[in-house]
């Protein structure tokens, strides 16, 4: 759980953090279009899509989070990778999905180490990965940077998906869904 919320986000976030390098002068467009499409997919995900759903939109909302910067290759018009990176940070969400699974992982007396494990966590791999991104932009260009970026994150997506389906239910997530905290305290 901890991988799935650290390494696919932060990968994404080294995405973000060429913006200004992409193109210096759209980059508060692209980083407020980033921040709207990341509330739309906090919205949809924790308060507009019922519980039961949820588990099952784990891996399609990190697909969708990486897979939109693929076309920043090919260094599309201003509105259209505007577009491209709102409809990209809606697959946020997908955070608040393994929160979920995590808190239920957790015993309840080490929920707050759990979730302050995960902030640290995601703050060092959100670091690491803006720097190799901005690595690679250096011997390369931003968007061959972003570009690998994202296949990067698609690519251990998918790893962690099939390493976790070997020992699990193909429920859609990406760890078996815990029994709930009521039927373990039984």
């Amino acid at each position: 759980v901890y991988l799935a919320l650290w390494i696919p986000n932060g990968l994404i976030v080294g995405c973000e953090s060429l913006y200004v390098s992409y193109d210096p002068g759209s980059a508060g467009t692209l980083f407020a279009c980033a921040a709207l499409g990341m509330l739309a997919g906090d919205i949809t995900v924790g308060r507009l899509l019922p519980p039961r759903l949820r588990p099952r939109l784990g891996v399609p909302l990190l697909v969708l989070l990486a897979a939109p910067y693929l076309a920043l290759f090919l260094r599309p018009p201003l509105p259209v990778t505007a577009v491209l990176v709102a409809v990209a940070s809606v697959g946020f969400g997908a955070s608040l999905v393994q929160q979920e699974r995590l808190v239920a992982l957790t015993p309840d007396d080490l929920t707050g180490h759990a979730l302050g494990l995960h902030s640290a966590g995601m703050l060092t791999a959100q670091g690491l990965a803006a720097a190799l991104a901005g690595t690679v932009a250096q011997f390369t260009s931003p968007a061959t940077a972003m570009t690998a970026t994202a296949l990067a994150s698609l690519a251990v997506t998918l790893t962690l998906t099939v390493a976790s389906r070997r020992g699990a239910g193909a429920d859609g997530g990406l760890l078996p869904r815990p029994a709930a905290r009521d039927a373990r305290a039984a």
